[in-house]
C-alpha cells in the first residue's frame, strides 16, 4: 500500500520560509484610519498582521517578510483603513 504525502499548506506556515518576496501587491494600512478592531488580523491566513501599541491605541501593523498580498485584509477593514498597492521590488 502506497502512502499518501500531504503536500497541501498549512495556515501560517509562511512563518517558517520568507514567503512574501513573490506577492504582486502588499497592503499598506493607514494608521490615521485604522480604528484598532482587528478584522484584518483575525483573516489573515498567515498571521503576518498583528496589532501593536501607537499612543496607547491599537493599530494594524504587517510584517513584509511573510504577505503573500491575498488583500483579505483590506476586503476585510471597516472603515477603509488598508489600500492594496502594486508592490514594487
Amino acid at each position: 500500500m502506497k502512502k499518501s504525502i500531504n503536500i497541501n499548506a498549512q495556515p501560517n506556515s509562511s512563518q517558517n520560509n520568507l514567503t512574501g518576496g513573490w506577492r504582486t501587491f502588499k497592503p499598506i494600512i493607514d494608521k490615521n484610519k485604522c480604528i484598532g478592531c482587528g478584522r484584518c488580523s483575525l483573516v489573515c491566513p498567515e498571521s503576518t498582521i498583528n496589532m501593536i501599541k501607537v499612543k496607547n491605541k491599537l493599530k494594524a501593523d504587517v510584517n513584509y517578510d511573510y504577505c503573500k498580498g491575498c488583500g483579505l485584509c483590506a476586503q476585510e477593514c471597516p472603515v477603509g483603513a488598508i489600500t492594496m498597492e502594486r508592490d514594487e521590488k
